[in-house]
């Protein structure tokens, strides 16, 4: 597949800053760092350093919503029920390419307070002189035109709807891409074991959720 790209393999994890709140591929839960800002913990980023994130390959990201509210579905038996404010979301995901035409998406899953999608970056198809656009850019598109839809739903105009962060992982390989494709599809049956899920929250004191991100390494 020639828009996956290889990358050094101690560097594979990352958190990347911009419009959206993402996603690690891996379990790195005890190996993040906290520091205050306003009072109030948040994740040192570990940015990838010296990658462009608007070259072609293809990356799997994860967003959130804020306070990880359960807004955008509930899952029932395996299955996600969306919510209008799910369905905004899986619409204005699935528009991408309208909007970005070196965006190529692939599989893509809405659950109840974050969404899961991969994405080809194919520069090879943009017209020649435009400058590429980034990762970063096509995610902050994405919460900003979902955003400015659901609250108007709401009538919570100027709201943050997302969390200000994505996740992400540049895929390496084929095998990789079909595991990230199968965790996707399969994420609805891991909810109950998810750390995103906040039932998980209540799990007793000193122990800690099973991270279902573990599934796909």
């Amino acid at each position: 597949m020639k828009h996956l790209q290889r990358i050094p393999s101690d560097s594979y994890q990352q958190c990347r800053d911009g419009e959206g709140d993402g996603f690690v591929v891996r379990d790195v839960s005890n190996k993040y760092k906290y520091n205050k800002f306003h009072n109030k913990y948040r994740i040192e980023t570990t940015r990838l350093k010296h990658y462009d994130y608007a070259t072609n390959g293809a990356y799997f990201v994860t967003i959130c919503t804020k306070n990880r509210d359960c807004c955008l579905g509930e899952i029932k038996n395996g299955i996600l029920i969306e919510t209008i404010q799910g369905n905004i979301a899986r619409e204005c995901w699935l528009d991408l390419p309208n909007h970005y035409r070196n965006c190529i998406l692939d599989e893509f899953i809405v659950m109840p307070n974050h969404v899961h999608g991969i994405i080809f970056i194919d520069n090879d198809s943009v017209e020649t002189g435009l400058k590429p656009v980034s990762l970063s850019e096509i995610m902050r598109g994405f919460k900003t035109f979902s955003a400015r839809r659901i609250n108007e739903y709401q009538n919570t105009r100027g709201n943050s709807f997302w969390q200000p962060r994505f996740y992400d992982r540049v895929i390496r390989n084929p095998e990789e891409l079909i595991r990230i494709r199968k965790y996707i599809i399969e994420n609805p049956l891991r909810w109950e074991l998810d750390e995103n899920n906040p039932n998980n929250s209540d799990v007793e004191t000193g122990l800690k959720p099973v991270s279902t991100m573990r599934a796909i390494r």
